[in-house]
């Protein structure tokens, strides 16, 4: 499923998109066992709390039940502090639930953080291959190869042996997501991997995104406070209220890929969500 790269064009003509589907809960057939769908991660009664000397527990995840289909796309937004950072670490595995469990298809799910964490003083593909030696390949040749196959994947023939400090901030988030994809895993994680770039920058990569995760059918869960980037990004978005972070809403996204962030119906979807951000916000502020 490889299909050709979004154009700058706008979405074709089409009937009007059904309403969007809101839901406090997530979403259930009564005729249908959830339990036996494919999935790539699916989180059941997740609560996470961290202690401090000297006082009580702070629960910062509670109750979160969550299934992320194989191949879905689920974006998660909320305000600062909700939890959402602290949800993709525990898919990680990089920290153990307090409460409930965590499911991932294949055992291990591969992490993208806001920053590219490349390490300067090897060269991009250098910093592929080490990725590809930890995943347990030996052969130099092999990795090499497999380095620029991947740079090629994300758009960076030619880059295997330019220096880290030459390359420009979208060019390093490439070669950052290539050594994700180098883990072979099913799951996808995106911590805001482009909060720090300028705008028509990160619109280039919203296109390169999507058309790897058609091309590779892997899972993404994409952590953003963009609602729009959400929008133009997911399948589905899921919205997390402030501490404890629980799931206060999900959408799903009516509108065939390619989209684009300034597509009406982007907006108009973008608009609701908001809409209900400021109210969970707003809450937690009376609260």
């Amino acid at each position: 499923m490889s299909p050709p790269p979004p154009t700058a064009a706008g979405l074709p003509a089409t009937p009007p998109a059904p309403a969007p589907h809101l839901l406090s809960d997530p979403p259930s057939d009564p005729g249908r066992d959830p339990g036996s769908e494919p999935h790539a991660v699916r989180l059941t009664g997740l609560g996470k709390s961290f202690a401090r000397p000297g006082s009580a527990e702070t629960p910062v995840l509670e109750g979160i039940d969550l299934t992320v289909p194989a191949g879905g796309f689920t974006c998660l937004i909320g305000a600062s502090g909700c939890g959402k950072s602290t949800l993709l670490h525990l898919i990680a595995g990089l920290a153990e639930p307090s409460t409930g469990t965590v499911e991932v298809a294949g055992g291990h799910a591969a992490l993208m953080f806001q920053e590219a964490a490349l390490f300067p003083w090897l060269s991009a593909g250098r910093n592929i291959e080490l990725a590809l030696r930890l995943r347990g390949l030996r052969g130099r040749a092999e990795r090499r190869a497999e380095a620029e196959r991947l740079l090629t994947l994300v758009r960076l023939d030619g880059a295997h042996s330019r220096p880290v400090h030459e390359l420009s901030g979208g060019m390093r988030q490439r070669v950052a997501l290539a050594r994700a994809l180098a883990q072979q895993s099913s799951v996808l994680l995106m911590d805001e991997p482009f909060a720090a770039l300028d705008a028509i920058t990160r619109d280039v990569l919203h296109e390169e995104l999507v058309r790897l995760w058609e091309q590779t059918g892997c899972a993404v869960v994409f952590v953003t406070h963009n609602v729009r980037e959400a929008v133009r990004l997911g399948r589905e978005v899921v919205l997390l209220s402030s501490r404890p972070g629980r799931i206060a809403g999900r959408w799903t996204v009516p509108v065939p890929q390619p989209r684009r962030i300034e597509d009406a119906e982007v907006a108009g979807l973008a608009a609701k969500i908001t809409e209900r951000l400021r109210e969970e916000i707003s809450r937690h502020g009376r609260a």
